[in-house]
C-alpha cells in the first residue's frame, strides 16, 4: 500500500476553509480515486510541541491508495479540475510526498 500526503503548511499570509476542504474538495478527490483509495484521513494543524505554538502543518490529508500507478491513472483524469479548485479553500501552495506504508 502507498501513502499519498498532501500538506498545507502555515504562512503569515495563508488563509484555510477547512470546511469548504472537508465537504467539497476531498470527497472531490474520494470519487475520482474511487477503489484506488482504501482509506483517506484529514489532519487539522492544532498546535506545535507546545500547545503555545502554532502548527506548521495547517491542514494534511492522508490517501492509502493500492499502488501509484493506480492512482497517477485514476487522478491524471481529473487532475486539472481538481488543482483548479484548489484556490476555493486556500492560498497556501501544497505539498505532495509518496510513502511506502510499513506495518510493525
Amino acid at each position: 500500500m502507498i501513502k499519498v500526503s498532501i500538506s498545507y503548511f502555515r504562512s503569515d499570509d495563508g488563509c484555510f476553509d477547512h470546511d469548504y476542504y472537508l465537504s467539497t474538495h476531498i470527497p472531490m478527490v474520494k470519487e475520482v480515486l474511487g477503489d484506488v483509495c482504501v482509506r483517506c484521513e484529514i489532519d487539522k494543524g492544532m498546535f506545535g510541541a507546545k500547545s503555545e505554538q502554532q502548527a506548521e502543518v495547517v491542514a494534511a490529508v492522508q490517501l492509502y491508495v493500492t499502488s501509484v500507478d493506480d492512482f497517477n491513472e485514476k487522478f491524471s483524469v481529473a487532475q486539472k479540475a481538481i488543482i483548479r479548485d484548489i484556490k476555493n479553500y486556500t492560498n497556501i501552495m501544497p505539498s505532495m510526498q509518496f510513502s511506502e506504508v510499513v506495518s510493525l
